[in-house]
């Protein structure tokens, strides 16, 4: 609980900073104060991949190399693509919500996204609109350690059969939906379980009429990771459907409606 309070703190602050113009912040990393041509673009802070990446990790090397820039290390290798939705960071799929942006000849990558993926950490001092930025002892987890097969294995799976149209973000809403039920007293503590409750004629038709078996999608893979890896565009919501092809409204009736993502709508 401590941890996860402290980490909304720092969103918050994050968050507050990503509001002023770029040009009011200050950084300062491994407590030496850097000039960075730091960017607020959509609530959130961008930094220069080459040029951040060089200041918490002098021996990365930044190239470009099939339209996305790649930072190695001998314990990294990240690669960023203008466009994306997300930053692959040895092996690990981490979200970033307004996407990975080019400016001035400068890949562009969140803040928080970047600390995460090189094990830094990242402070916010509001009395002086200063960012801080404190390299770690160590990069990122691989993905390969860090993602437990039979999770991505079933919710790819639900993902796919639910989301096979679906945009990438409609996708991990989907995912969001079944890794909200874990964590929920109301419902299973296991993905598999959440899948596969029979309770009320079953929650979700691919487990009775066995699409749930399909093999998924590259993006339903991805999209499983990056729920994994924290990932959210549905907030809290437990529940969706497709209002164009459902027969039964219930959740409509008596649920709170969250958000819409493609075809989906999704309650709370």
């Amino acid at each position: 609980m401590k941890k996860q309070l402290i980490a909304l703190v720092l969103l918050i602050c994050l968050t507050a900073a990503a509001m002023m113009p770029a040009s009011a912040l200050s950084l300062v990393v491994n407590d030496r104060p850097m000039e960075l041509n730091m960017s607020v673009s959509s609530n959130t802070t961008y930094v220069p991949l080459r040029a951040a990446a060089q200041m918490l990790r002098p021996d990365a090397v930044i190239t470009w190399e099939n339209n996305q820039g790649v930072v190695r290390t001998p314990d990294l290798t990240l690669t960023a693509r203008p466009g994306s939705l997300y930053v692959n960071a040895n092996g690990r799929m981490l979200f970033t919500a307004y996407g990975v942006k080019a400016e001035n000849g400068s890949v562009m990558i969140p803040i928080r996204v970047l600390a995460k993926a090189l094990g830094a950490t990242v402070g916010w001092d509001g009395s002086r609109s200063l960012i801080t930025l404190q390299s770690g002892s160590g990069t990122i987890q691989s993905g390969d350690s860090f993602y437990d097969a039979d999770a991505v294995y079933w919710l790819s799976r639900i993902i796919h059969a639910e989301s096979e149209a679906e945009p990438l973000t409609g996708k991990i809403a989907v995912g969001n939906v079944i890794l909200n039920r874990v964590k929920s007293p109301d419902f299973p503590d296991t993905i598999y379980d959440v899948i596969f409750d029979s309770r009320w004629g079953g929650q979700f038709q691919p487990a009775k009429n066995g699409t749930i078996h399909n093999t998924p999608s590259a993006d339903s893979i991805l999209a499983a990771k990056l729920c994994l890896d924290g990932a959210s565009v549905a907030g809290s919501s437990l529940f969706f459907l497709n209002p164009a092809i459902s027969t039964n409204f219930w959740m409509m009736q008596n649920k709170n409606h969250v958000t819409t993502v493609g075809n989906h709508q999704f309650y709370v």
